[in-house]
């Protein structure tokens, strides 16, 4: 049995009354007013209400003058990137036609959706990131329409290098508007900005929320909560990395919670000092990290290998590490995890930046059932058939035989009317 050296709260799988029914609110608002609904919630939320809010060319140079050199080469880099990796992920998605029985030809094509609303978080962090992640995906996948909506940070507009990264990344039209109202902008429309298809990118509860509420409205990728990390990790790990890996996603939130599987008792309780000095030093978001840490972290000791991958796949967090001396052994048999870091060298924050997959991944358990967003999301793989005369008198037999035994008498004669007297 693993053995706990320091257990964190359970995450609550419930979202509130009062989000859900602020969410609700909101959306019914703005579905019934449009523009005036919008409007008024940006300025109670955000204290933003501009002439408009859809992003002019002047705004966007403006962004462009303010990025120096370097930083732009950085956001280069990683949009070529995260673009490279999603078109070689393309390339793996084969159409199919095939003749699965004379006269009876079936198949499926990759059709892009038309229209993509992407979300970039811009609270206590600008994520620059995030636009990237959402914004050249679709691109790659041939999404005609992005359109790409982040806050007003200090009531002043987009932060500058994420308008920016928004704009080099491909976006088709940009709005200046954060949290439920932005999303519900994107799926009703506004301004001269239509409804869009499928709405990405994650956010805080009321964010998820909206998605939530949203969904069949438009599509989404997936609903996400506060972000997680897990280690796993043996005798060989560096206690202090491992600290501060833990430490580096636990300042997304005061909620995000941060597990270590070792097989070494000794391993867990130096991770534990090291975190303790990193916050008793100089880490540089220790009051968000801390927090997240005091609450939410956790160390758990396994018996053996194998009950650390069952302990993990339990677990199915978002990020998961594996710094041990065999890590292919963990990749062959890990299966519940949104993205997998091999290796002492792999860290979360490459990924979650610059690296080139994805960074927006299933949370609270998910993994088990989805990955996380990918330039497949974007495509709807829609299926066709040609059938012959010699293919009808393949199929229709048995098609009219399970109609029969369905009462579905109808359907029965679509199918005999193709072979009688034939």
């Amino acid at each position: 049995m693993p053995e706990f050296l320091k257990r964190g709260l359970a995450q609550s799988e419930s979202v509130t009354r009062e989000v859900k029914d602020t969410v609700s609110d909101i959306l019914s608002s703005v579905q019934a007013e449009g523009e005036s609904a919008v409007r008024r919630f940006s300025e109670r939320f955000d204290k933003w209400s501009p002439a408009r809010f859809t992003v002019d060319r002047s705004e966007v140079e403006k962004a462009r003058a303010s990025v120096d050199d370097e930083l732009a080469e950085h956001i280069e880099k990683a949009r070529e990137q995260v673009g490279s990796f999603a078109q070689r992920q393309l390339e793996t998605m084969l159409e199919l036609e095939v003749e699965t029985l004379p006269g009876v030809v079936l198949g499926h094509r990759h059709v892009p959706v038309e229209a993509v609303g992407s979300y970039s978080p811009g609270g206590v962090y600008p994520l620059i990131a995030s636009s990237i992640m959402t914004v050249t995906t679709p691109k790659v996948a041939g999404v005609d329409r992005v359109v790409a909506t982040a806050p007003p940070r200090d009531a002043q507009g987009i932060f500058l290098p994420q308008l920016y990264t928004i704009d080099r990344c491909g976006a088709d039209q940009v709005l200046c508007l954060g949290g439920v109202q932005a999303l519900a902008a994107l799926a009703f429309g506004i301004e001269d900005i239509e409804p869009v298809d499928m709405i990405v990118g994650a956010g805080n509860a009321y964010v998820a929320e909206a998605k939530r509420q949203l969904f069949g409205t438009v599509g989404i990728d997936l609903l996400a909560g506060p972000t997680e990390v897990a280690v796993i990790a043996d005798e060989t790990a560096d206690p202090r990395i491992v600290a501060a890996d833990l430490l580096g996603q636990a300042e997304h939130g005061p909620n995000s919670p941060a597990i270590l599987m070792t097989t070494s008792s000794d391993l867990g309780h130096q991770v534990a000092r090291e975190v303790d000095a990193w916050l008793e030093g100089d880490w540089p978001t220790k009051e968000i990290a801390g927090a997240a840490w005091r609450d939410f972290g956790t160390i758990v000791v396994c018996e053996n290998d194998d009950e650390l991958v069952e302990v993990s796949d339990r677990y199915a967090p978002e990020h998961l590490e594996v710094q041990t001396k065999n890590p292919d052994w963990f990749h062959r048999r890990l299966r519940n995890y949104g993205s997998l870091f091999l290796g002492h060298e792999s860290t979360v924050a490459y990924s979650d930046k610059s690296i080139g997959t994805n960074h927006v991944l299933p949370t609270r358990g998910a993994a088990r059932y989805t990955g996380g967003l990918w330039v497949g999301k974007f495509l709807k793989t829609l299926t066709f058939q040609k059938v012959t005369q010699v293919g009808s008198k393949e199929v229709a037999p048995t098609t009219a035989a399970i109609a029969d035994a369905e009462f579905m008498f109808g359907h029965a004669l679509t199918a005999r009317l193709r072979i009688d007297d034939k």
